[in-house]
């Protein structure tokens, strides 16, 4: 619906501002940073910091680590299966490498374990490539070449952003591995957008000292989806696809070794063992359990799922007391609300300013900081924008961006949020959009080295499924370089150790899951509550947010 007319009122105030802070952007003069005790000020706003949402981990690996209630109630949960009624003498399927999760991580992992001679089995929950890669919109970072850049800059970007606390190794490999990623992207065949002379287009991101943010337009997680996706289709020979076949559990051997997984084909509604000498685990995020009642900007699957199996078989979380909820998700037109608003918006000029028409933060802070800014402006000063289903957001001025660069300059660099906009009557390149933070990203999740590898023989991890590599806070065009290096190293460390001479497997097992859920009882918890919860089931709805409720009771079939 286009904006009514209280809004259209409300708007005036930005127009009002908007040649002002034009011209000061023209000059360079930008609202200051702020400094480390002003950010810390501000990161009070942040949901991270509200106790109450969280508890202390009863059971497994992790004991006593307090995290979110609504991821612990999934890790604390009885399996959707008896392990006593599966049958694991006679797999369905048998494979070299099983990958689990059919996005962007899953889908390099495949392709570099099917480098490495391994027949690959890519198992994923919807259609292979409905994952946030496909949602994801602004870049990917990296180093490239005559940009005056180095991965020591971009290590520090990253240990920054991250208050420091992240796995420097994890890092390291992170910032090292990119420039042979983007060009393994370009090799591969994927549209980035350039000058015309051929040279990448950069532009800065919020944390980030140089600029090494590359793009396709406003699709960049879709066109780097479509690449590899492509990629891995005509490797069918090597690379078998079994959509709408989520995991359920992880299967051990006698040894303790990773061995396969159990399946669950949401169409025929039966269970599938598949055994394999290597598994990587590459489910995604979480923004479907709507944390604190948040909305996402997350894809229907983003369930948690790969998390809680490999937790349950023994492997520790980290990282998951943080979480990151992105800066501007739309917050009116209400049919669209959480939608993801990239930061390329901010990265190219637009300000962000409060229901006065005031701009109040520099839009280039980490996103943490940044997301606390939106909400501090809204609650504490009073300062947010009504929406007419009484929920509050502030203005992202994109029409600003055609004063600094030029008309057109909207539709060409964003083409599918102009095309989003248009369809409810929004012009955005002469009306300002409406945000307010949404759940995006799970900062942390299993514990992994370097290669993928985790704690279990023969289970890697590869994506945002895994801890560590963002600390507390993840930059943006990071997760799309994160998906796309851990998952190209785990899967050619998976393919490695399936095709390593000796590499074999014990007796099929699923006594862990037995040993889980007698903790569980002894521990009197998750008694009403099974997992993983695959999908989110909206008909449980919690009237003030609109949003999915934090309990529920999967199905027992």
């Amino acid at each position: 619906m286009p904006y009514p007319q209280a809004l259209k009122e409300l708007i005036k105030k930005v127009e009002a501002t908007r040649p002002e802070r034009v011209a000061r952007k023209k000059k360079g003069e930008e609202v200051p940073f702020m400094s480390l005790d002003e950010r810390a000020a501000t990161l009070q706003f942040h949901p991270d910091v509200k106790e109450e949402g969280r508890r202390a981990l009863l059971v497994g690996p992790s004991k006593g680590y307090r995290l979110a209630h609504e991821y612990a109630d999934l890790l604390e949960a009885m399996p959707r299966v008896d392990p006593d009624k599966v049958d694991l003498s006679t797999p369905h399927i048998e494979t070299d490498v099983l990958v689990i999760g059919g996005g962007g991580a899953g889908t390099a992992a495949a392709l570099l374990a099917q480098e490495q001679g391994a027949k690959v089995l890519v198992a994923t929950k919807l259609r292979h490539g409905d994952a946030n890669t496909m949602m994801a919109e602004g870049g990917i970072q990296g180093c490239s070449k005559g940009h005056k850049d180095s991965p020591y800059y971009h290590y520090l970007d990253v240990m920054g952003g991250g208050h420091f606390v992240n796995v420097p190794e994890l890092v390291e490999t992170l910032v090292t591995e990119a420039p042979d990623v983007l060009q393994w992207l370009e090799h591969l065949g994927m549209n980035f957008s350039k000058f015309p002379d051929g040279r990448l287009k950069t532009m800065h991101g919020g944390g980030t000292s140089r600029k090494r943010m590359h793009y396709a337009a406003d699709i960049t997680g879709a066109e780097i989806m479509r690449t590899i996706r492509d990629e891995a289709r005509n490797r069918a020979a090597d690379i078998t696809v079994l959509e709408f076949s989520p995991a359920v559990e992880l299967i051990l051997d006698d040894q303790g070794k990773c061995a396969g997984a159990l399946l669950y084909n949401m169409e025929t509604e039966e269970y599938l063992v598949v055994r394999a000498k290597a598994v990587v685990m590459a489910t995604g995020g979480s923004g479907r359990l709507h944390v604190q009642s948040f909305m996402t900007t997350n894809h229907y699957g983003a369930t948690f799922d790969g998390v809680v199996m490999a937790y349950r078989a023994g492997v520790p979380v980290c990282f998951l007391h943080t979480i990151q909820y992105h800066p501007t998700g739309v917050v009116f037109p209400e049919q669209a609300e959480g939608i993801l608003i990239t930061e390329k918006f901010r990265g190219i000029g637009a300000n962000l300013v409060n229901v006065e028409g005031n701009q109040f933060v520099n839009e280039r802070e980490p996103r943490d900081v940044e997301a606390a800014a939106i909400i501090k402006e809204c609650t504490k000063k009073g300062l947010g924008v009504p929406t007419p289903t009484g929920r509050f957001g502030v203005w992202l001025d994109s029409p600003m961006i055609e004063d600094l660069h030029g008309p057109g300059t909207v539709e060409k660099e964003f083409p599918g949020k102009h095309i989003l906009y248009e369809r409810f009557g929004i012009d955005i390149s002469k009306e300002p959009m409406l945000i307010y933070p949404t759940l995006h990203y799970q900062n942390g999740g299993l514990e992994y080295q370097s290669d993928g590898s985790t704690r279990i023989a023969g289970l890697y991890v590869a994506g945002e499924v895994g801890g560590g590599v963002h600390g507390e806070n993840r930059l943006m065009g990071n997760s799309l370089l994160d998906i796309l290096v851990f998952g190209r190293l785990a899967g050619a460390a998976a393919g490695v150790y399936a095709k390593a001479k000796g590499a074999s497997l014990g007796k099929l097992s699923l006594d862990h899951v037995r040993v889980f859920t007698k903790e569980l009882q002894e521990s009197k918890v998750g008694a009403d509550r099974v997992s993983p919860l695959l999908l989110p089931d909206y008909t449980l709805l919690d009237t003030k947010s609109r949003q999915l409720t934090s309990h529920y009771v999967g199905s027992l079939r």
